[in-house]
């Protein structure tokens, strides 16, 4: 059951919410190792990705157990119920949600019956074809012993549905694998998905390979995560990431790899930005260097007069260290965070909301009194945090604040797994950088360029997606309507006349 009411307060402070990614998936096949603690360590390795609700489902080779709840991945699981998951398959969820409400009915893995047994699935991604995918389960037939009626109010379940329910031309139901190749070229969007059926695992990334996903190998199992640096505290090695397009399939016979689409490589420019863990590789890139090239050569584009640099921490310190290398301007830490706060069932009084970011942030006011000071920082969504954060360091006694910021202005919002403001809300849609600077209370204010950024990343242009960016998005997007985070919310209270509606084509 749900701790509490099941809420997350993640708006802290008013306005403060900064973008989040959608998931964090883990899955492991590792016969004789605890498979549960395997997990349960992969994910707190990847609770970046999403703080809302954690979850891992065991298999013991005739049944799969499933345990989830609202928390972190630290507050859901403890000795006993880790104990209580024994198996050799596994696989976890970390969620932030972009589809479908931060409830428990939503959080993962999903869980079916099949004919064949039962799916466990977890997916990090965003689909924009979500109302077409309901319409298909909704179509599937009624087979005694399953249901195809959806629960939870995420895609996720809507591919699990449509994993479970597949029959062939004869009308036989389908197994899990057998039912991959028709249902995952149907889906639309960015999905990693790791899911297991009793014997095997598998692993699934769409063609665009929008969302990271690696593999990785035990001494004695292999292990499948959202990010390479999942597999470093688990003692995995590197072998290679998920091809886009590509599904594997692991059991007692060893790994198998199809394709079920061509690549189309679009992989997400904003994971090196922010999203990403910096001790992990994407596309043979560390996030740490790129983060770090991305202030150097923001310091090239943004020269500026001033005696210190400083990060906003954490996310924009390799930048400002890029920035300090490259300007020759001093390096220093002149606020403190108090990195315990981010994520709590207790809402702030009244009093402590007036305090603004103190709540995160603290000056150090020796550090910074008298300096002219550059504030290096990976985005700026609606700009209230960076507001906060000029009014507290002037009255720290900083002379001048000068923002740097290591990637463009985010002017679009995305549709693949990052939960953007919308594009009414974001401060750069609308105003110039000169009137953002002057709202924010910054002495100056300068982004890093597009095409710098994607230099940093020494990735290809074409092959990263830079839609929040630039507005080009790697595939064609339904009617507005139809890609709504409360989509399926709508369509249950609806009945079915909204479901219908949502589903026209």
């Amino acid at each position: 059951m749900p701790r509490g009411d099941g809420r997350l307060s993640h708006d802290l402070l008013p306005g403060e919410k900064g973008p989040q990614d959608a998931c964090g998936v883990f899955g492991v096949w590792a016969p004789g190792e605890e498979v549960a603690k395997l997990t349960y360590f992969g994910l707190y390795a990847l609770q970046h990705r999403g703080q809302e609700s954690a979850g891992i489902a065991v298999s013991n080779g005739s049944q799969i157990l499933v345990f989830k709840d609202m928390g972190l991945v630290s507050q859901v699981f403890d000795e006993t119920s880790l104990g209580s998951l024994t198996g050799h398959i596994a696989v976890g969820h970390a969620r932030y949600s972009t589809t479908g409400a931060s409830v428990w009915e939503n959080a993962q893995p999903t869980f079916r019956a099949t004919a064949h047994g039962s799916i466990a699935l977890g997916h990090n991604g965003n689909l924009v074809n979500t109302a077409e995918l309901a319409g298909m389960v909704a179509d599937m037939p009624q087979t005694p012993g399953r249901t195809t009626r959806v629960a939870a109010t995420n895609d996720t379940d809507l591919i699990t549905a449509l994993l479970a329910g597949q029959t062939g031309p004869d009308g036989t139901p389908l197994s899990v694998e057998q039912a991959a190749p028709q249902v995952l070229p149907k889906i639309k969007g960015a999905f990693s998905l790791v899911y297991m059926d009793e014997h095997t695992l598998y692993a699934a990334r769409d063609p665009q390979g929008i969302r990271p996903l690696v593999l990785g190998r035990l001494e004695r199992g292999w292990v499948v995560a959202s990010e390479s640096a999942a597999l470093d505290i688990c003692g995995a090695s590197f072998v290679r990431e998920i091809e886009p397009g590509e599904l594997i399939a692991i059991d007692e016979q060893g790994l198998r790899s199809s394709r079920f689409a061509e690549a189309r490589p679009k992989g997400c420019v904003f994971e090196y930005v922010y999203l990403a863990r910096p001790d992990t590789d994407i596309a043979g890139r560390n996030v740490y260097l790129s983060r770090v090239e991305m202030g150097r050569r923001l310091a090239k584009e943004a020269p500026v007069e001033a005696d210190l640099v400083i990060p906003t921490p954490e996310s924009g310190t390799p930048a400002a260290v890029g920035y300090a290398e490259a300007s020759g301007i001093p390096y220093g830490s002149g606020l403190v965070k108090n990195s315990y706060v981010g994520r709590t069932f207790i809402q702030p009084s009244q009093t402590i909301r007036q305090l603004g970011i103190r709540l995160k942030l603290n000056p150090l006011k020796e550090v910074i009194r008298g300096k002219r000071l550059v504030v290096v920082d990976d985005s700026i969504v609606r700009g209230n945090t960076q507001r906060a954060l000029v009014r507290m360091l002037r009255e720290a006694g900083a002379a001048e604040v000068h923002v740097r910021i290591s990637s463009p202005p985010v002017k679009w919002p995305c549709f693949f797994g990052i939960d953007f403001a919308t594009r009414a809300e974001l401060i750069a849609n609308g105003m110039t950088v000169e009137e953002i600077g002057t709202s924010l209370g910054a002495d100056s204010l300068a982004y890093i360029s597009l095409d710098a950024m994607v230099e940093a990343t020494t990735i290809a242009k074409p092959n990263l997606c830079r839609a929040c960016f630039d507005g080009e998005y790697p595939m064609d997007l339904p009617d507005p309507e139809l890609l709504g985070k409360q989509l399926l919310e709508v369509e249950l209270a609806g009945g079915p006349d909204a479901a219908d509606a949502l589903r026209r084509p």
